[in-house]
């Protein structure tokens, strides 16, 4: 079902005045038509004419409910006897069709984040209040909760995101789904689930994040603007039959599942000492090759193979230890 959009004219102040001048003269003419009855001979006229201003003031109240009022981006799906009326779009007081009914299925529930849903309440409404049938067309957000969801190597990962929304038609909106605003929470868990589960929470060997065939360096962690939009995508497919638009989406919260955060911990500590041992490492041999070049290129010492060996030795245990060396000096011959 597509939108259709009553393209009516902030007629409301108009028929406001002239509903509220025809009560008058209704009333005004019922206790005309009562006094005239007592001196008129021929008073058929004048109970007839009562008859019909008793009629309107009993019935006249029914055309004040055609009086809507739109603020900005808001709007209105009006059904009349079960069948789609239209849509009034546009801030203004309007004046439709009495018998029109303000259609929205998604009026009380509200999602986190959300302000596009209000309870308001009128003097007279009493305890339980008006509900607000009107549908905002204002960019709003979706908080999703916190998901445990598994990872492609299997680890568990907790993860949440924030959606940026509206409704682009509201036709959609309320007849193709039963709730689009239940409807979009849904379709955003389920979308983030298919995302993650193909991505490891950190760079991992031997995976395929792209569906090429050929393994990559993409991870939860590192690609975090590549899944946003990855997701961002899923769930617009998810929700285009719902009239609805996403914007953005944006992870807002990453981490390990509590069980197993503390071993993960423990792999990146191991990991960051590992490649720094061999940063260090490295700049040990480089230090020990260049030494022994510096002494044979100016005949400083000539050392055999063996004595190469020691000092090679040496020079990394004292570069490479955690501790400082303690030197030992050695007053004798070195034979």
């Amino acid at each position: 079902m597509k939108e259709k959009t009553l393209n009516k004219k902030p007629n409301g102040m108009p028929m406001l005045i002239l509903l509220a001048v025809l009560y008058i003269a209704a009333i005004a003419g019922a206790i005309f038509c009562t006094v005239s009855l007592e001196g008129a001979e021929n008073n058929g006229g004048y109970i007839a004419g009562a008859i019909i201003c008793v009629l309107y003031i009993m019935l006249g109240w029914i055309l004040f409910g055609g009086l809507k009022v739109l603020k900005p981006q808001e709007a209105i799906v009006l059904t009349l006897f079960g069948k789609y009326y239209g849509t009034l779009k546009g801030e203004g007081f309007y004046w439709v069709n009495p018998f029109c009914q303000s259609f929205n299925p998604a009026a009380k529930t509200k999602l986190g984040q959300s302000s596009d849903v209000t309870t308001e309440k009128t003097p007279a409404a009493g305890a339980q209040g008006f509900t607000n049938a009107k549908i905002s067309l204002k960019v709003m957000t979706l908080s999703n909760a916190k998901q445990k969801i598994n990872d492609c190597l299997g680890n568990p990962v907790e993860i949440s995101i924030a959606v940026t929304w509206r409704v682009i038609d509201t036709a959609k909106a309320v007849f193709n789904v039963d709730n689009y605003k239940e409807f979009l929470s849904l379709q955003c868990d389920t979308a983030l689930r298919d995302i993650v589960r193909i991505y490891p929470y950190d760079v991992a060997p031997n995976v395929d994040t792209t569906g090429d065939g050929m393994a990559d360096d993409g991870s939860l962690r590192g690609s975090s603007e590549i899944v946003a939009k990855r997701i961002r995508d899923k769930i617009q497919d998810k929700v285009a039959e719902a009239g609805l638009e996403i914007i953005e989406a944006r992870i807002t919260y990453l981490a390990y599942a509590p069980e197993i955060a503390a071993a993960m911990l423990q792999r990146q500590q191991a990991s960051a000492i590992i490649d720094a041992r061999k940063m260090i490492v490295d700049g040990a041999v480089g230090m020990v090759e260049m030494a022994l070049e510096r002494l044979s290129q100016n005949n400083t010492v000539e050392l055999d193979e063996e004595r190469k060996a020691a000092m090679v030795s040496n020079l990394l245990v004292v570069l490479c230890g955690n501790k400082d060396a303690q030197p030992v000096v050695n007053s004798g011959s070195l034979y």
